[in-house]
């Protein structure tokens, strides 16, 4: 198989398909939605390909057969019909208040008009799409279809400014009312973007649109599958080890098939290093502000609940953190359970290229200072690779006093008790190692399981007023938290630590190694 050009960026279908760069079929999906239903609405993480797959839709809805020469919905679709397409983006730029969006809603509309030849006016916005929608109705005898792009862009780019935000929503409201409005006019509608607002909030009155996001069906709608890599990009393969690409890139699940986020593998095709390519283009600090305000426990990340419910009460006045997280892309679900007539997910993190740069970024804002939080992560490594433990206790002791006194008063976070907890698992996992928060045995949870180096580390933390209370060590024998590990044959290190509330500092850490058996 021919190498082709990678497609790094590129939202093009026709682009992609005329410039002959490697392109994996998504248009099964296409024809199955089209031929099921009517309204859609699709929620997934930036980068993840949504823009391209509208693309795919409108180039279809056209006509342009030429461009679908060979895939799948070749031959299954009617190319004697063409449809007249809407197309509203706000991916670009920034808008920082409500005048602004609705200048950005009229020149969308304006665009459209011209690209399609009709007349569209109205005293209001939402007047001149509906005007716009039944203007190509008549004008071409065929009904519309409407896509739009990031339709909660404008939103999230002001949650910081909540007044600001709940106009920005208002406005899109008064906008997507009237998709509803127009039914008898519509072929089809499809909306995509990253959060994944309540219906009640931004899409009041269009209560039939269906939500793919966590359709098992549709869960490779965007993203690379196992079978796409061996399919479309064997001719990349050559040279990189599977199962590190599989650790890095995949595990991305919506209740489906798990996938590969398409840009971090492009990345790495192009450049042949493993790299968070991904969470580099859009660094958190929203997030990682807003769960270090609330005392978020970072440890939690590993293995989160949540219902269906509380994943999909995402609003303006009300983001609850597993939401956040899930709908962002830096958790993905790993299982689910029906509890009677509930149904709840298991988060955790998708691949090895979250875990390590998101701690990494929380571990910043949790310190304080992002330079004191970076050189410390390096010297962590040397010190768990030499397995001093005298140095441990050193690096634990200046980690924690290397935080500023002026940032322990300005914030609550450093007051509560898993604080100390937190910052040391997310240190430990920014590295990437093989780690598990509150690993549980038939005796209880231990806080941190670490293995590396050839070794086994347990850690249990304790919070105490001032002096040391030597309760943490203790606390790991008593409960036999070891046992379950025993049979691996690796030495075991335990490690009691203990922070004092008051002091703000490590007071108390004590070992014990149990030898090879």
């Amino acid at each position: 198989m021919p190498r082709k050009q990678l497609p790094i960026g590129i939202q093009t279908f026709s682009e992609i398909r005329e410039e002959d760069y490697y392109y994996v079929d998504k248009t099964g999906f296409a024809l199955r939605l089209i031929e099921a239903g009517k309204y859609y609405f699709l929620s997934r993480p930036r980068r993840f390909g949504k823009s391209l797959f509208l693309d795919t839709l409108a180039e279809l809805f056209s006509g342009h057969q030429a461009l679908f020469k060979g895939l799948e919905v070749d031959h299954q679709w009617d190319w004697s019909h063409t449809y007249p397409v809407i197309r509203l983006s706000f991916a670009d730029g920034v808008l920082g208040d409500r005048a602004e969006l609705d200048a950005k809603i009229g020149e969308l509309l304006d665009e459209n008009a011209a690209r399609l030849q009709v007349e569209a006016s109205s005293a209001t916005l939402s007047g001149r799409f509906r005007h716009l929608i039944r203007a190509l109705h008549d004008q071409s005898g065929e009904r519309v279809v409407v896509l739009v792009d990031e339709y909660d862009k404008p939103i999230l780019d002001n949650l910081r400014d909540p007044a600001t935000a709940r106009a920005m929503r208002d406005g899109l409201r008064n906008l997507y009312s009237v998709i509803k409005d127009s039914d008898a006019h519509i072929r089809f509608a499809f909306l995509t973007g990253v959060s994944k607002f309540s219906k009640v909030s931004l899409f009041s009155g269009l209560n039939n649109l269906f939500d793919l996001t966590v359709s098992p069906s549709y869960s490779g709608i965007c993203g690379y599958t196992e079978a796409d890599l061996d399919r479309v990009f064997a001719p990349e393969l050559e040279g990189l080890d599977r199962e590190q690409i599989r650790a890095w890139y995949n595990g991305y699940n919506w209740t489906g098939e798990a996938v590969y986020n398409p840009f971090d593998l492009l990345l790495l095709f192009r450049e042949r290093i493993f790299h968070p390519w991904w969470f580099e283009t859009g660094t958190p600090t929203f997030l990682v502000d807003l769960l270090t305000q609330r005392g978020f426990f970072t440890p939690r990340l590993e293995r989160l609940q949540a219902t269906e419910a509380l994943l999909s009460a995402f609003d303006v006045e009300h983001i609850s953190n597993e939401a956040l997280l899930w709908q962002t892309g830096y958790l993905t679900f790993t299982g689910s359970r029906q509890m009677g007539a509930r149904l709840q997910y298991s988060l955790g993190y998708p691949n090895l290229e979250v875990e390590s740069s998101l701690n990494d970024a929380l571990l910043k804002g949790l310190m304080g200072d992002p330079s004191i939080a970076e050189g410390a992560i390096s010297r962590l490594y040397d010190v768990l690779l030499a397995s001093d433990l005298d140095a441990l206790r050193q690096h634990i002791q200046s980690l924690f006093d290397a935080i500023p006194h002026q940032w322990h008063d300005g914030h609550p976070i450093a007051r509560y008790e898993g604080f100390y907890a937190s910052v040391f698992y997310s240190h430990l996992a920014a590295l990437g190692l093989d780690l598990a928060a509150e690993d549980a045995s038939s005796h209880g949870r231990l806080d941190l399981r670490l293995r590396f180096n050839g070794q086994l580390w347990l850690f249990e933390f304790r919070v105490v007023e001032i002096e040391p209370e030597g309760q943490a060590l203790q606390q790991i024998k008593d409960r036999g938290y070891a046992d379950k590990y025993r049979a691996e044959g690796l030495p075991i290190l335990l490690i009691g630590i203990e922070f004092s509330r008051e002091r703000r500092s490590l007071v108390g850490f004590e070992t014990e190694i149990i030898a090879r058996t």
